[in-house]
């Protein structure tokens, strides 16, 4: 390889990163650290390219898409030399530029949910805590109307069953062979506000379902506790399998959402989590308040 010995190596195994979100991180990452290693300012590789230092940034911080010839050409200037180096991030790039799944949903969803959505089919552990709502990945169609008919009133009856079957579609990365595992504690409050007790039940059994899968773990949160460090609002930790991408905290709001991978923002949601996993019902305990509340239905 034609770079100094204290630059890094190329891509490693990124067999496993099926999402092209992950992947185009993976290579910013890989060439910000090639930048950085030879010195070279965002500037210069802006003007190695004939583009901004602003596409350098973006690309690094893996926000867009990458064309074979600007990598080449920052490989050049970079010192990359040998042809199966090369040749292993052309690869990467020509991964990285295959369109996901949900990319065909991409007309319905905003731009930072589908930015998420490339994370989470990446991740290795989920972690989530939602006060108000079954999480996504855990709700049944139903419910799952119910949830997008409140928050989307304005759209069609066609766009309302495009965005249920696109979160179905979502929960089967729960069941695939190298499936994350998922740790979701939730407000039992959020079962209580289904109203019809048929769309209580089915959600109830379907939560019982998905906690005997050795990847997923539930925790309630029971109606009578008081106030808890997750009065923040609700949260999601992503961890992923691959050595360059980070533990990411997603926070959706409204009408757009935050991605936080400082590692001291990352510590803080991690410790709230942990304490909100201690204050809840153990995952056996909360078995058994489902069981017990189906019984009252």
């Amino acid at each position: 390889m034609g770079t100094p010995s204290a630059s890094p190596d190329p891509p490693g195994d990124t067999r496993r990163l099926t999402s092209p979100t992950a992947l185009r991180l993976v290579l910013g990452t890989q060439l910000r650290r090639l930048r950085e290693a030879r010195k070279v300012t965002v500037a210069a590789a802006g003007r190695g390219i004939h583009a901004s230092a602003a596409k350098i940034s973006r690309m690094e911080l893996g926000r867009v898409g990458f064309r074979e010839r600007d990598v080449m050409q920052l490989l050049t200037l970079y010192g990359v030399s040998a042809p199966q180096d090369k040749e292993a991030f052309l690869t990467l790039v020509r991964r990285a530029n295959v369109p996901g799944w949900w990319h065909q949903y991409s007309d319905i969803i905003p731009s930072w949910f589908e930015a998420y959505l490339g994370l989470e089919q990446a991740s290795s552990i989920i972690r989530t805590y939602q006060p108000q709502l079954v999480p996504g990945l855990l709700q049944t169609p139903q419910v799952a109307r119910t949830v997008i008919e409140l928050g989307y009133p304005d759209q069609s009856a066609d766009e309302i069953e495009r965005k249920i079957a696109l979160r179905m579609t979502r929960q089967e990365i729960l069941t695939r062979p190298d499936a994350p595992s998922l740790w979701a504690v939730f407000e039992e409050a959020s079962l209580w506000r289904l109203n019809k007790n048929s769309v209580m039940r089915e959600q109830i059994q379907h939560l019982i379902a998905m906690a005997e899968l050795p990847n997923v773990s539930i925790q309630l949160i029971p109606i009578y506790s008081g106030a808890h460090v997750g009065v923040g609002g609700p949260f999601t930790i992503l961890r992923f399998p691959h050595a360059d991408l980070p533990d990411i905290v997603y926070l959706e709001q409204l009408t757009s959402a935050v991605y936080l991978d400082k590692n001291e923002d990352v510590q803080r949601y991690l410790m709230v989590m942990h304490r909100l996993c201690t204050e809840a019902a153990t995952p056996a305990q909360t078995i058994t308040l489902l069981n017990d509340t189906l019984k009252k239905l």
